[in-house]
């Protein structure tokens, strides 16, 4: 099963759910801008996803620059995700083990099994 943490308005998130549907793949849908993610859920998917957590960022949304992320240590990226999670990057999608980041969306098809 995949979990997408999917934003309908964002047109590489709608790609991503539509090509893991497409796959007949079984898929929840977390909108996580109705949903928001806590520091736990955060954390762990960035530990699926293997990166430093500013990869898992949006660092051109205005309130990445308007909070001073820039340079920011990772528990202030962490707590700026949980309190803005308009600064997540978009989509992201998981096994439950590994996690992808879809952009481009067809990265996800390393998850479909």
């Amino acid at each position: 099963m995949l979990t997408i943490y999917h934003n309908p308005r964002c047109s590489k998130s709608r790609q991503t759910l539509q090509l893991i549907e497409e796959k007949n793949a079984p898929v929840t849908v977390v909108e996580y801008l109705k949903t928001p993610l806590t520091k736990a859920e955060i954390e762990n998917l960035q530990g699926q996803l293997g990166v430093d957590v500013i990869n898992m960022m949006r660092t051109k949304e205005a309130e990445f620059k308007e909070q001073n992320l820039k340079g920011a240590d990772n528990e202030s990226l962490l707590n700026a995700m949980v309190n803005t999670p308009k600064l997540i990057e978009r989509p992201i999608v998981t096994d439950g083990q590994q996690a992808i980041i879809g952009r481009p969306p067809e990265n996800v098809l390393t998850l479909i099994k």
